[in-house]
């Protein structure tokens, strides 16, 4: 047997350039077909599809269609044209990009590099340019040094890789102890020590003290309190925080003496996760109207509010947890930051202070938009905020710092606004920060980039696309829901990987955006509030006393300020969809599918819970013309009778029994988004019973698995969407054990993947885990910080000045 040989893959310029020569004719009618559709760009769906349309017979069409050129095409994410050329880039693998230039009538094939690929498809907006200055943001040269993974099934893992690498080089280099040493020693509470004292001044002398430690404590009673053995400690140089009990304080000092020995990453994860360090938490999300009743469905509030809420109770409970174990008498606290609107539409988001229910040290701050011209009183979309942010962020800096009585532990951002501000904040005070999208815009409004002049009269994306690289680039790590988030899939781009290299002419240039490869990603996926959400199937805890008014909301024939359409046929399960009103989220797009499929609406019933029903109740640009859209689509598919509309809901509680109300019809959940980030209604939907399909673009195609735990659709093909739906409620009429099969096995996928339990944990880990990278890297971050500081100063605030102040501080 031959031994095998390793052969050098052929870069990309060279499968172009070998189609070239065994294919020349069939490929050049296929690139011709591409330049003489003009310029532009082509998006994958118009690459392959050409591939059927070239001039030549069905053997050299296949030939072509299995060699090497069409793995190009597979993996090409888009191609610029501007003839004679077509610049394609090319994307083998999430998170790596190759880009080539084919000159049609010359035949020449070459290699681009960002920066040229970049220029050229500049040319689609300002024509050629010999301008050779331009600014270009090149993030890479400082993370050179930096340890990341290659693999693209690690994206996402960033602290397993994190903590082999750390616990490798304590390894290696013993001297790399030392940064672990000083670490547990700059740990305090209001002045008092915590982990050691002065008494321990070198690893040797932790070392000896350890052993010493753990020879006493071990003939002590396992469950024998910290204060009873506090003072023997104290004089060995240890203090509070190694645990409650003895048994606790033995297993922490263990894992200690195992680091200082033969350090391994499990065992480094879990002493840095139990290091008392977060007593403090800040939480920033400035748009919308944050609150905690009545707010669900107004302009721009929705899952993030729901999520924040939720994302605060797990997170309190577990750091009451840990301060115990750690045998420590500290009150935690939270804060959510966020604006006081004082025209608050009869919500509490005009008051300053307010405890969140269900905890006892988690408060809502919130914190006026102002302006030389006073306090804003009004709602502001999300994409005005930019002008009053960094006044906000001062402003809240000195609300927080009097709440908490000093500076937070640790400070999280959430979407573009509420990341910029914790960027600003963790800079100033030198604390740890996670950044938390929810979503990023940019992938969300195709080619606004390239074209963003045309979108920014309405949506700022100059400055959000700005705000978005610099929160990335600051934060000390970022925690995702899904994968797709930060990479994609093998055919879509990630929301943070198209922040990777992208060109806003006539602005600047950004070559090395934000690595998907770097450690700083985390997934950790939130679930949905158990003690809302459970399944159909539990009685006891049912909510009975509900069902008269959703019965009412449902089914009652009279139209009201809440709903419209009526529901003649009782006795078919309902097809159900709930969020906001707007074009992402493509409610009229499915009230159109059910609407021109005949077998559907035979089968089911649908309703849907979105937005006002009255056009003049909305303010908000893209929830008028969709509610006009769905008033247009009932009239034309003469709904009534079929379908229900109902207006946004704000009591969760009954939206809780509402998802159960319908999987008692044998009904089933959609979510139709063109794309969704993460999909908490999905998770939601599931966690109550309900049978869900949901958009294949995001978060929702990584939470159910195709035909096993729910369904993927395709809002871009709604007529196999339709007919997928009718499918499954056809299959279920025939065997009723079938609905029960999706419904029972979507609650498997839940309670093994998605619970707020889960995620609290995980978050408090990261926090310690990156706390101390932090601590060990800040001479090496300091060039990042002043590069990041001057576009901010350079760029972002001078962007700001071209966003119009809202119509009311114009007076």
């Amino acid at each position: 047997m031959a031994n095998p040989r390793l052969e050098r893959i052929p870069s990309m310029r060279e499968c172009v350039q070998d189609t070239l020569s065994a294919h020349r004719n069939e490929l050049v009618s296929l690139l011709s077909r591409y330049v003489d559709q003009g310029k532009g760009i082509l998006h994958p769906h118009n690459l392959i599809d050409e591939l059927d349309n070239i001039m030549c017979d069905e053997e050299a069409r296949q030939k072509l269609k299995d060699g090497p050129f069409s793995e190009v095409l597979k993996t090409a994410l888009e191609a610029i044209v501007l003839p004679p050329f077509v610049a394609i880039a090319i994307r083998p693998r999430p998170g790596v990009w190759e880009y080539v230039r084919v000159d049609v009538y010359q035949l020449n094939v070459e290699e681009l590099t960002v920066s040229q690929y970049l220029r050229f498809k500049e040319e689609l907006v300002d024509g050629p340019s010999n301008d050779p200055y331009v600014l270009e943001l090149d993030f890479e040269p400082f993370n050179a040094t930096f340890p990341r993974p290659t693999r693209s099934s690690s994206i996402g893992n960033g602290v397993q890789f994190l903590n082999r690498h750390l616990s490798s080089n304590m390894f290696r280099n013993k001297d790399t102890l030392e940064p672990l040493l000083d670490f547990l020693r700059a740990h305090t509470y209001k002045g008092h020590a915590l982990m050691l004292n002065d008494r321990i001044k070198n690893i040797s002398r932790l070392q000896s003290a350890l052993i010493k430690a753990e020879e006493y404590i071990s003939k002590l009673p396992s469950n024998t309190p910290f204060s009873e053995f506090e003072y023997a400690l104290q004089g060995m140089g240890f203090e509070k925080g190694w645990g409650d009990t003895a048994a606790r304080v033995v297993e922490m000092m263990h894992l200690l003496l195992d680091i200082l020995q033969a350090p391994d990453p499990s065992t480094l994860e879990t002493f840095l996760g139990r290091i008392p360090m977060v007593f403090n938490v800040v939480i920033f999300s400035p748009h919308g109207y944050f609150g905690q009743a009545n707010v669900l469905g107004l302009p721009d509030t929705g899952g993030q509010v729901v999520y924040i809420l939720d994302q605060v109770r797990a997170l309190e409970n577990e750091m009451l947890l840990r301060i115990q174990k750690q045998g420590l008498d500290i009150q935690p606290k939270i804060l959510i930051v966020t604006r006081l609107i004082p025209d608050s539409k009869g919500t509490t988001c005009n008051q300053r202070l307010e405890r969140v229910s269900g905890t006892e040290h988690t408060h809502i701050l919130r914190v006026p938009f102002r302006s030389e011209h006073g306090i804003l009183r009004k709602w502001i979309s999300r994409f005005d905020v930019w002008p009053y942010l960094e006044t906000f962020a001062e402003d809240a800096a000195s609300e927080m710092v009097a709440e908490l009585q000093g500076i937070p532990d640790f400070i999280i951002g959430n979407y573009s606004d509420g990341n910029l501000v914790a960027s600003l904040l963790a800079h100033k005070m030198g604390v740890t920060q996670c950044t938390i999208a929810h979503a990023l815009e940019k992938t969300k409004y195709p080619d606004s980039d390239i074209y963003w002049k045309k979108f920014d009269d309405k949506y700022h994306f100059s400055c959000q696309f700005t705000a978005d690289v610099l929160a990335m680039n600051n934060a000390d790590f970022i925690i995702t829901s899904t994968y797709q988030e930060i990479a994609g899939t093998k055919t879509t781009v990630g929301q943070y990987e198209s922040h990777t290299a992208f060109t806003l002419p006539g602005l600047y240039r950004v070559v090395h955006g934000i690595d998907v490869f770097d450690p700083k990603f985390n997934i950790v996926s939130p679930g949905a509030d158990m003690a809302i959400y459970f399944p159909y199937s539990d009685q006891q805890k049912r909510l009975t006393a509900l069902h008269g008014s959703i019965e009412k909301m449902l089914y009652d024939p009279e139209p009201t300020d809440e709903w419209i359409g009526t529901l003649t046929d009782k006795s078919k399960p309902i097809i159900f969809s709930m969020a906001r009103l707007d074009q992402v989220k493509n409610m009229t797009g499915l009230v159109e599918c059910y609407g021109k499929n005949a077998k559907l609406r035979g089968l089911v019933n649908l309703v849907v819970v979105a937005g006002y029903i009255d056009v003049k109740k909305s303010k908000d640009r893209e929830e008028i013309e969709e509610i006009e859209k769905m008033h247009e689509l009932m009239k034309k598919y003469k709904l009534d009778g079929q379908f229900r509309w109902i207006t946004a809901q704000t009591n969760r509680a009954r939206n809780g029994e509402l998802y159960r109300y319908i999987a008692d019809t044998k009904g089933a959940f959609v979510q139709p988004a063109f794309y969704e980030a993460f999909g908490l209604t999905v998770v939601e939907a599931m966690t109550c019973g309900l049978p869900t399909f949901a958009t294949c673009h995001g978060g929702p195609a990584e939470i159910i698995e195709h035909g096993v735990s729910g369904f993927h659709i395709d809002p871009y093909y709604p007529d196999q969407a339709a007919a997928l739906m009718a499918d499954f409620f056809e299959k279920c009429k025939e065997d009723p054990s079938y609905w029960k099969k999706i419904s029972d096995a979507g609650l498997q996928r839940i309670y093994e993947r998605y619970t707020w339990k889960i995620y609290s944990e995980r978050l408090m880990t990261l926090a310690g885990v990156y706390g101390f990278w932090k601590y060990v890297s800040k001479l090496e971050r300091r060039e990042t910080r002043r590069y990041l500081e001057m576009f901010y100063i350079l760029k972002y605030r001078h962007l700001v000045k071209t966003v119009p102040l809202s119509i009311e501080d114009r007076h």
